[in-house]
């Protein structure tokens, strides 16, 4: 490996004059955005404890009617960009969302994809494109780019929801705006997750000659996605990954094109070792507790927290006790695959 030239061995005129006409020499800082064998990383493990936040997340509530937040949200911002970074990992924004009985979050659409992963309560919706998809714990709702939507309670309590947007990345494209809608007019019918995709294997007849949607179905109800991890964990070997991908019904491919989603089991006491991945990604807590090592730095985890996993990082995941821990993921594996950067270790 050659030792490359230093600023400090350049003339200062020289480096002067450079600046003035804002051009820079690559070689004293080739090694910072090229270097070898492993990417830098600014993204830290972390954890975001939900017991730790909640409650602030509830003030925020009394503090700050939805009139003046439009989306009343507490970012969790990973420390390695800074809280102003408003960044979970590199590509990955992380919000938790809250909305309480007879409040509207406006209609609104943006160039960012969104999805929204139900922490807790009941009564709460999102109306996307017409469509009202009720949430419940554990439920995903696609809000992708583009498209319509608002958030609604007509039930009692608090209503919590993680967001997770590709924002830090349309943002750094300066792609990143939004514009406000009137309420939408909502269809009657219930949404497609209870009628029109309620089965694996089956779509309707009529899409094999139409040009398919590109996101038919927008909400997957955790009820039947938990079910199948169950169903599927008889069928997977000790220290296999128990982990299901939400996908398009229609083309088996990703649900959104940025980021991916999946929904994973960990049987009680079992060790899982993914493989080292050049995606960053994020996890957090549907059911359980348990134990995770990210890069050598160990973090205990309950129902609800929420983690940042590096690019790269090597990961081990245990659940402790007695029943099963079950995890919800946010990765942007799509977009590296994309890219053609997608490696696995």
């Amino acid at each position: 490996m050659s030792t490359l030239g230093t600023l400090a061995e350049l003339p200062a005129d020289y480096v002067k004059e450079l600046a003035a006409m804002s051009v820079a020499p690559l070689w004293p800082s080739l090694r910072t955005v090229l270097p070898y064998e492993k990417p830098g990383r600014t993204t830290r493990p972390f954890q975001w404890r939900y017991a730790d936040i909640r409650s602030y997340l509830l003030r925020a509530g009394e503090l700050t009617p939805i009139e003046k937040a439009e989306r009343r949200v507490l970012v969790l911002a990973n420390p390695g960009f800074g809280v102003d970074g408003m960044r979970a990992t590199p590509s990955i924004y992380l919000g938790l969302q809250l909305i309480l009985p007879g409040e509207t979050a406006p209609n609104h659409r943006h160039t960012p994809s969104a999805v929204r992963f139900v922490v807790e309560g009941q009564g709460g919706f999102t109306t996307v494109d017409g469509e009202k998809l009720p949430m419940h714990k554990g439920d995903l709702i696609l809000t992708p780019a583009g498209l319509w939507h608002e958030h609604g309670h007509e039930g009692k309590g608090p209503v919590v929801w993680l967001d997770a947007l590709d924002l830090p990345l349309i943002y750094g494209l300066e792609a990143s705006y939004a514009i406000e809608g009137q309420k939408q007019a909502m269809r009657n019918a219930a949404d497609r997750s209870q009628t029109t995709y309620r089965r694996s294997g089956l779509v309707p007849y009529a899409s094999l000659n139409a040009r398919r949607a590109a996101y038919p179905l927008t909400r997957y109800p955790w009820v039947e996605v938990r079910r199948n991890l169950l169903d599927m964990a008889g069928s997977v070997g000790p220290g296999e990954a128990i982990r299901l991908a939400y996908v398009n019904p229609e083309t088996g491919e990703e649900c959104l094109p940025i980021l991916g989603f999946s929904a994973e089991m960990l049987r009680p006491g079992e060790d899982v070792r993914p493989r080292r991945r050049s995606a960053s990604s994020v996890f957090h807590v549907i059911e359980g507790r348990g134990q995770s090592e990210i890069d050598g730095a160990t973090f205990d985890w309950t129902e609800n927290d929420t983690l940042a996993i590096p690019t790269h990082a090597v990961v081990r995941h245990r659940a402790s006790g007695k029943t099963p821990a079950f995890l919800f993921h946010v990765d942007d594996a799509p977009l590296h695959r994309k890219l053609g950067i997608y490696e696995e270790f």
